[in-house]
């Protein structure tokens, strides 16, 4: 008996683990637009690669959108099991002073994506470059096109990992979405998610764009997040910004006021700040605090006038600095994006209801998760957690398109 014969169409993170985990067992070949796989999960790793995070249960779940619907992916395929996983393929991981986990030091993110693809050609996936998803034919068979010549693919299940709408130098575009409409699968357009945002900036601060706010509390909704930002020349961004993205995003679809909360000084309580500034005369107030210019500049410029003059809120504005977001830097300059398919689109176990032998993995469902290791590591868990779905599906018989 032959084996099942599996189509996976996208060659990032989720489309390498989902090849990886059914090889085994399927004839699987898997479809690129580019010339080689993996061009996003290197343009991630420029900076150093940060693959997962070591939170765990709770802790993990609560960085994600919607925490529900993405605990039975994230319980399946932990931290621990993407850890392992890497170790089955010769890159040991290590976890950083910030909780980030990354490649033992020496090994480059080109070198984990060789490791992958090796382990992929050991187990004979068929690796098909500069193949371009084009559509689906009239029984929702997906159609591959290469140099102008297009073919339908007849496969047993077939899974998409297509990817977001964001960095489309690496092929992210979200083409893809007008595909699966014109199927009757409805989409959301996509959104900046892990971005900048756009404040009203002042000549003051303008003279510090490119200068960064250390250790601060930023918070936007339900969400609070301790970190850095660094101005720019349209607002802020930073690893403390991009956690409250999704709250200010919501703000801002409802036309509501959108701001952020800022703590520029978490290590000190209002009543220690209240001590540092009995009895100092005006002039030695911002250094009693200790603000440095950045943080000065940052209070003049959303503290009334006369306020900031006389200082008479300067413990309130210190703690709980209220900055109005004007908007959210656009989908090309974001590192992720929200949009999509919708979760009500889709089975647990990420297939299509409409449609339930095509599944999708990775940013081209409707998840959000910020920076610091937890995007890498839910595009690999719905990629793990779609492709095992296909594996016992096939395994148990059922087959055909």
């Amino acid at each position: 008996m032959s084996r099942p014969r599996i189509a996976i169409i996208g060659g990032g993170p989720a489309g390498l683990i989902a090849a990886d985990v059914l090889a085994d067992t399927c004839d699987v070949h898997l479809y690129e637009q580019a010339r080689t796989v993996g061009r996003k999960f290197l343009v991630a790793g420029e900076g150093g690669l940060n693959i997962t995070n070591r939170a765990e249960g709770e802790e993990l779940l609560g960085q994600y959108v919607p925490k529900d619907l993405m605990r039975p992916v994230l319980t399946a395929f932990g931290v621990a099991e993407l850890r392992t996983w890497l170790a089955e393929l010769g890159v040991p991981t290590f976890i950083g002073t910030s909780g980030r986990v990354f490649p033992e030091k020496g090994i480059k993110p080109a070198e984990v994506l060789k490791a992958i693809v090796d382990r992929l050609a050991a187990k004979g996936v068929h690796l098909h470059v500069q193949h371009t998803f084009v559509g689906f034919d009239d029984n929702a068979r997906p159609i591959i096109e290469q140099d102008g010549q297009r073919a339908m693919i007849e496969v047993d299940r077939c899974l998409f990992a297509l990817g977001g709408a964001s960095w489309s130098k690496t092929g992210s575009t979200g083409a893809w979405t007008e595909h699966f409409d014109a199927l009757g699968v409805r989409t959301l357009p996509f959104a900046a998610s892990n971005c900048g945002v756009e404040l009203e900036m002042s000549e003051a601060l303008r003279v510090h764009i490119g200068k960064p706010l250390k250790n601060i509390r930023i918070s936007a909704g339900d969400r609070c997040v301790r970190g850095e930002a660094t101005l720019t020349e349209h607002g802020l961004e930073g690893n403390a910004v991009y956690p409250v993205v999704p709250a200010v995003r919501e703000a801002l679809a409802r036309g509501e006021e959108a701001a952020l909360i800022i703590d520029l000084k978490p290590d000190l309580t209002e009543a220690e700040l209240e001590r540092r500034l009995s009895g100092a005369a005006w002039r030695e107030r911002m250094a009693a605090v200790k603000l440095d210019r950045v943080q000065v500049a940052l209070l003049k410029a959303f503290t009334p006038m006369q306020k900031f003059i006389d200082g008479s809120t300067l413990i309130t504005d210190v703690k709980h600095l209220r900055v109005p977001v004007r908007g959210l830097r656009p989908i090309e300059e974001a590192i992720s994006t929200v949009g999509g398919i919708p979760w009500n689109e889709l089975n647990q176990d990420l297939s299509l209801k409409r449609y339930p032998k095509i599944f999708v993995a990775g940013e081209m469902v409707d998840w959000d998760a910020p920076t610091g290791g937890f995007l890498l590591h839910g595009c690999f868990a719905t990629g793990y957690h779609a492709a095992s779905a296909i594996l016992k599906a096939v395994m148990n018989g059922q087959r055909g398109t």
